[in-house]
């Protein structure tokens, strides 16, 4: 079936350049999570501080990045940047920028709530043999926290790499918007193009974020309290 739009999916050019653009995805929601993971944990454990004035700045900070849409923030920096900074940041930047710094606020509330449950008794029996603060955390708290928080963060990590789609408004290559353009160059010979291309685009973010969603309700289950 010569129009079918299949053919267009399975030329040899496209396919390039969907894999190019998956490459370009990956990279943005990598070196988000990793920025994520580790700023996320000191700002989870910064949140747990029982200084009034540091919680509502780090609360302030977190509600700003789940009130306000994802998008918003994108289109703030991209465009703002030139007027406040007096700077052009192009689109990869300002993702990666804006995907750690919503990462860093959800990691952070994961740490803060995991290292918030761990019973007081923890804490003081560290405390009575002697340990010093940063003993308690890296011997006593830690090593709880990372079971408990695992399942969380993995499930944050999927959240950020299906959330990169939104990258394609600030003029970043990346798969949706290769498809889109493939499909806008094939659309007059071949109509059902837009429903091969995006259907491979819905295939891959299956095959990528599926797998990570099942180790998470592994680890969950086995990790259960």
């Amino acid at each position: 079936m010569p129009n079918s739009g299949f053919n267009v999916l399975l030329s040899v050019n496209n396919l390039r350049r969907l894999a190019l653009g998956l490459c370009g995805t990956l990279e943005i929601a990598m070196i988000s999570v990793v920025i994520s993971v580790v700023l996320g944990v000191f700002y989870g454990l910064l949140m747990t501080k029982k200084n009034r004035f540091i919680y509502v700045l780090c609360r302030v900070y977190l509600d700003a990045f789940r009130i306000v849409p994802i998008l918003v923030w994108l289109f703030l920096l991209f465009f703002g940047s030139a007027i406040v900074f007096h700077t052009d940041l192009d689109g990869v930047t300002v993702s990666v920028i804006i995907f750690s710094m919503w990462g860093t606020a959800e990691m952070g509330d994961i740490v803060r709530g995991t290292v918030s449950s761990i019973p007081t008794h923890q804490w003081q029996s560290a405390q009575a043999l002697g340990l010093t603060q940063w003993q308690v955390h890296r011997f006593v708290i830690i090593p709880q926290a990372l079971r408990r928080i695992a399942p969380s963060a993995i499930n944050l990590i999927t959240r950020m790499v299906k959330t990169t789609s939104l990258v394609v408004f600030v003029g970043v290559t990346e798969i949706l918007r290769v498809g889109k353009q493939i499909i806008e160059f094939n659309m007059m010979k071949n109509p059902m193009a837009s429903f091969w291309i995006y259907g491979f685009i819905f295939f891959v973010y299956f095959l990528i974020c599926y797998p990570i969603s099942k180790f998470s309700k592994k680890l969950e289950k086995k990790w259960s309290y």
